[in-house]
């Protein structure tokens, strides 16, 4: 029963509901519409399916596009609204009334849950039972919702660009509502007035629309609308292979960029849910447009690794300039109120860059460059902050204090001439060095370290340990 048209340019859609915030499902449906509409040089359209009053709300909306435009995936249309297009429904739905393909129904809701009782109890399937589908009388005074007018018998294959042929036996089916008591259109028909009216050709979408896709292609055909194809991308699982959900780190789009994520990591590992070429794992956004096909999507679910993605992210950061990453990072330290100076954030991403994961990552990792009050990690500092070190930093100060220029080969000669001194190995002096000026026993190189701290503020924190250091010992010989 079905039939595929094919039009001259590709159009696709993204219809998000305004119900909540952009998920990783979403956001992977919208990216491979997008990459299929640029891929074949066709549109994209953005549209919001708003017609639940109750759950939609601006601000969903308001995240759903802010979402979109930071993963970059811009719309040639839209913004649509459904709330907008009322009266095309109203005109579509009068068309099935006048051509038989619809009907009054006049069902109450206690009157249908009854009959689906009565039908459970009976072993039958708890579809509406066509009480009113030949009714000839309309009372005006009792409301109605309007019934599509199902076949009862025959075949529905649909063509399935991902999964091939599926077919459905049109007995399975209802005679579903198409429009409410208050005249507000149902999912399954407003979806199919607005991607005919809207010229789509491809509905790309996750496997859990398919079993709609039989009662959408009924419906495209009583209008005498032209089929689109259709893609159904199969789901995103978590880990322990169910549903993925927020346990598995399916939480918002915005929130990864929150925890510091770039919009490019999440994009390639998004593609990668569902679509391969080859065993390429990283791609260019160009890449992604000029490889990305139906044809590589596979047909089972796809399993959501949050150690992946964070790789992922780790291989880009280490990828862009400092001074890209400098600009990504900002956020995150002013959000701590923290000051510092261009150049010293460049130089201080550039020690972190290969060791950072994300952003939130490198922010933390950096932070005490720029404090202006540094704690110690109490167990770092028991360890390694010991009276009996006060010798070995007085003398590695002192000489510090001597240099006419701060740099590597210079601080590193100073650290050589305490060594040699004492009679000690580097490792005695370096590590309880490192706690002092960073307040951790984890940090970029040494050397390093001090070079973006400069010379002023690496002596300061060097004579606070000597304090520090000397306190501790006047509380021991109390």
């Amino acid at each position: 029963m079905s039939k595929q048209t094919t039009l001259a340019k590709v159009i696709t859609r993204f219809a998000p509901s305004p119900t909540g915030y952009l998920h990783i499902g979403g956001a992977r449906t919208a990216l491979f519409n997008w990459l299929y509409a640029r891929h074949t040089g066709g549109k994209f359209i953005l549209r919001i399916e708003d017609t639940d009053r109750q759950r939609s709300t601006q601000d969903s909306i308001n995240v759903i596009l802010e979402a979109m435009q930071w993963l970059g995936l811009d719309w040639d249309e839209g913004p649509y609204f459904q709330t907008d297009r009322l009266e095309l429904y109203r005109g579509a739905a009068q068309q099935l009334l006048e051509t038989g393909w619809a009907y009054r129904c006049y069902c109450t809701p206690e009157e249908l849950e009854e009959k689906r009782k009565q039908a459970l109890k009976e072993g039958r399937k708890p579809k509406y039972d066509g009480t009113c589908r030949f009714r000839t009388d309309f009372p005006e005074d009792k409301p109605f919702v309007l019934r599509f007018k199902c076949p009862e018998e025959g075949t529905i294959v649909v063509k399935d660009l991902v999964k091939g042929e599926v077919q459905f036996d049109v007995k399975e089916l209802d005679d579903l509502v198409i429009v409410r008591a208050d005249g507000v259109p149902t999912y399954n028909f407003a979806v199919v007035v607005d991607d005919a009216t809207m010229g789509v050709t491809h509905v790309i979408r996750g496997d859990d629309h398919l079993n709609n896709t039989p009662r959408q292609i009924l419906i495209y055909q009583a209008l005498g609308y032209p089929l689109p194809h259709f893609a159904h991308v199969p789901m995103i699982l978590g880990q322990d292979h169910k549903r993925l959900s927020k346990r598995h780190g399916a939480v918002s789009v915005l929130a990864y960029r929150e925890e510091g994520y770039l919009p490019q990591a999440l994009t390639n590992y998004l593609v990668r849910l569902g679509w391969s070429h080859g065993d390429q794992e990283i791609f260019s956004k160009e890449e992604l447009i000029d490889l990305f096909d139906l044809k590589g999507i596979g047909k089972s679910a796809a399993v959501f690794n949050p150690d992946k993605l964070l790789w992922l992210n780790g291989h880009y950061i280490r990828s862009i300039s400092e001074e890209d990453l400098a600009d990504k990072v900002r956020p995150f330290l002013l959000r701590e109120n923290l000051t510092f100076s261009e150049e010293k954030l460049v130089m201080a991403v550039r020690t972190l860059k290969e060791r950072s994961r994300t952003l939130k990552e490198m922010a933390e990792g950096m932070r005490f460059y720029f404090v202006k009050r540094l704690e110690y990690d109490a167990k770092a500092a028991k360890k390694f902050l010991k009276p009996a070190l006060v010798p070995y930093f007085t003398q590695l100060v002192s000489c510090l204090e001597s240099l006419d220029t701060f740099e590597e080969s210079n601080v590193e000669k100073c650290f050589e001439k305490v060594v040699e001194a004492h009679g000690i190995k580097l490792g005695k002096i370096a590590q309880p060095v490192r706690v002092a000026l960073t307040g951790k026993t984890v940090s970029p190189g040494l050397f390093e370290v001090m070079e973006v701290l400069g010379k002023e503020t690496t002596l300061e924190r060097l004579r606070n340990a000597i304090s520090y250091m000397e306190q501790k010992k006047t509380e021991t010989f109390e």
